[in-house]
């Protein structure tokens, strides 16, 4: 996953967009976004690295995205959710080259029977990597996601966890991505929020946009997954 250069982020947190679809909002019901959501017993935290969420590659407004992020990671813990940090391994050269600055994990980790760092080399976090089968051993039957890109990894992880048969919970304010740059005879630049809000809406109609990540709930994982080549709970422990 490349990153695209764009202004520097502040620690300015701010609302964000309410217009996410969520699954009551077939009725036309504004308020939907504040109903209540189910629990789910997962936390996927999807390639919150160094070189996506801080400096002058950041994603535009990842100052929010983080502040969401920290908000349900925490909650997952306290509730004994499963807790997945997806870690991308970039090509050589790339932002996030495997151990330099930029591949590092935002979130500081947790190591321990629930809460693990899967790595992986493919936008999909389900591509050559053990999380299917820790969240089968963790009996989780549905998760939240959160991370960047909207369109590429969260949107790839997310689809394919549908496919699985899980439930999928995409809380619209934790997950972020680029301005697409303007392309000639095509468009002019697309904001980010649009790029990411276009994302969600391509999932579909069986994952559960909601407005806010206040609003995700969690459950405590029915048992804790085995330890898997591929997983990593006592590395990368993040800044």
């Amino acid at each position: 996953m490349d990153a695209m250069t764009t202004t520097t982020v502040t620690d300015t947190d701010t609302d964000a967009d309410t217009g996410a679809r969520t699954g009551a909002e077939a009725s036309g019901d504004p308020a939907a976004g504040a109903e209540a959501v189910a629990a789910v017993e997962a936390l996927l935290l999807v390639d919150l690295q160094q070189a996506f969420v801080v400096g002058d590659e950041a994603v535009p407004d990842a100052a929010r995205m983080l502040g969401r992020g920290r908000e349900l990671l925490a909650r997952a813990r306290a509730a004994g959710a499963l807790v997945v940090h997806l870690q991308n391994d970039g090509a050589p050269g790339t932002v996030d080259e495997p151990h330099t600055p930029g591949w590092e994990l935002h979130l500081p980790v947790e190591p321990g029977p629930r809460e693990v760092v899967v790595r992986k080399t493919v936008d999909d976090g389900f591509d050559g990597t053990p999380l299917g089968t820790l969240l089968a051993e963790a009996g989780v039957g549905a998760l939240a996601v959160c991370g960047v890109l909207s369109e590429m990894c969260v949107a790839a992880t997310a689809r394919t966890a549908l496919d699985r048969g899980l439930r999928v919970v995409l809380p619209h304010d934790a997950h972020a991505t680029y301005d697409i740059p303007a392309a000639p005879g095509i468009s002019g630049v697309v904001p980010a929020a649009m790029s990411s809000r276009a994302a969600e809406w391509a999932l579909g109609d069986e994952v559960e946009i909601i407005a806010r990540a206040a609003d995700v709930t969690f459950a405590c994982a029915t048992s804790h997954p085995d330890s898997h080549p591929d997983s990593h709970p006592d590395s990368h422990p993040g800044r």
